[in-house]
């Protein structure tokens, strides 16, 4: 019979005095070398965080580098237009993460003096901090004890102390939280709170987890009772959606229309060649007539791009299209258009998906081309 969630935290009063050490024995000796670990600067440490959430370490070390090249201080940041941060951020996804980062920079600078507070009550009411996050600068960056639950530290605490319960039920949440609380209080809260994410991360992984390898196995209730494989289960994923868009290039003299969307909703504030969605059945050369007018000459489709999102199938169906030398005011879907010229393009904040389907259609190496003739 499960364990009571009252069980469960008495198990990690009794087991805490030798779990804490261990991990930290264990993260002092196999920790990965990445290089917001080689700073105690809480700015980096939280853009590092950001970055972090729902992508993998590989993908993100290159982008926190090059980000903090670019915006090295919170105030740097602060004075950047959005549209910049968005452009640095192109190719990691979810871009409201970028969005709030700078609406949380600009909001230190003009309050804060550019610095981020230590607590995790204070960091809370900030664009972005969600629970997560205001625990992991709080106990990284500034040695407070402050729980955490990411993915990885949820897994390892299911298994240890045999949780059960789906992803996102509120007993188990709560569980989780409550031992995280209780095992965080101690000497280097940070390092703990990174030992449980790394020990998720490299061996008490989703499948095949090396149990062989893992320094707190004498502890773990899951690989006693045999049930390793089934805790957690897995998250119930919502059905898939398919997004059909079709999409227009317009160039002239080596420059491309593009426009930009509003800054909430899917690649919310994001700059891309202008369309619309395609419900089932609808003609995409009637809707890309009436979206930009009777002067438009829409012609056959050039491009089918297809890219897989997280919850949706993403579908881009390009057309080329002319249109008269002077824009009108930009569809009611977009804030602004613009022509742009092509080998400025990547300099905008574009979703990674517009990006190939541009190279695609029109790369660089045409108006090079052009220009020499």
């Amino acid at each position: 019979m499960p364990a009571t969630p009252l069980e469960i935290v008495e198990a990690a009063k009794a087991n805490r005095r030798t779990l804490r050490p261990a991990l930290l024995a264990w993260f002092d000796h196999n920790k990965r070398e990445l290089p917001w670990r080689d700073t105690r600067d809480p700015y980096a440490i939280w853009v590092s965080e950001v970055m972090l959430q729902q992508t993998q370490v590989d993908r993100v070390i290159a982008y926190y580098q090059r980000f903090l090249e670019r915006f090295p201080t919170v105030k740097s940041l602060a004075s950047a237009e959005v549209s910049d941060v968005l452009s640095l951020w192109s190719g990691l996804g979810y871009y409201s993460r970028a969005r709030n980062l700078h609406k949380a920079a600009v909001e230190l600078d003009a309050k804060h003096q550019g610095t981020l507070p230590s607590t995790v009550e204070a960091l809370r009411t900030l664009p972005g901090f969600g629970r997560y996050t205001a625990g992991a600068v709080a106990s990284i960056a500034f040695d407070q004890e402050a729980p955490l639950v990411d993915g990885n530290v949820a897994r390892v605490l299911s298994r240890l102390f045999e949780i059960d319960g789906a992803p996102q039920d509120k007993t188990r949440e709560a569980t989780l939280w409550e031992l995280a609380t209780l095992l965080v209080k101690g000497e280097r809260p940070g390092d703990f709170n990174q030992s449980l994410m790394e020990l998720g991360a490299t061996v008490c992984t989703p499948a095949s987890p090396t149990c062989l390898l893992c320094p707190v196995q004498t502890h773990c209730r899951a690989l006693a009772a045999g049930r390793v494989d089934e805790l957690p289960p897995p998250r119930k994923l919502p059905p898939r959606k398919r997004l059909e868009l079709a999409v227009a290039l317009s160039h002239r003299d080596g420059n491309v229309l593009l426009a930009r969307r509003p800054e909430s909703g899917l690649f919310g504030g994001l700059w891309e060649m202008p369309g619309l969605v395609l419900e089932k059945g609808t003609n995409p050369y009637a809707s890309l007539k009436a979206l930009f007018g009777k002067r438009a000459v829409i012609g056959p489709e050039m491009l089918v791009l297809e890219r897989t999102l997280t919850h949706r199938d993403l579908v881009l169906r390009l057309f080329p299209v002319d249109l008269p030398p002077r824009l009108k005011a930009p569809p009611d879907q977009y804030l602004e258009w613009r022509w742009i010229p092509r080998d400025q393009t990547h300099a905008l904040g574009m979703s990674s998906a517009m990006e190939s389907a541009l190279d695609e259609v029109f790369p660089l190496e045409v108006k090079k081309a052009r220009k020499r003739r």
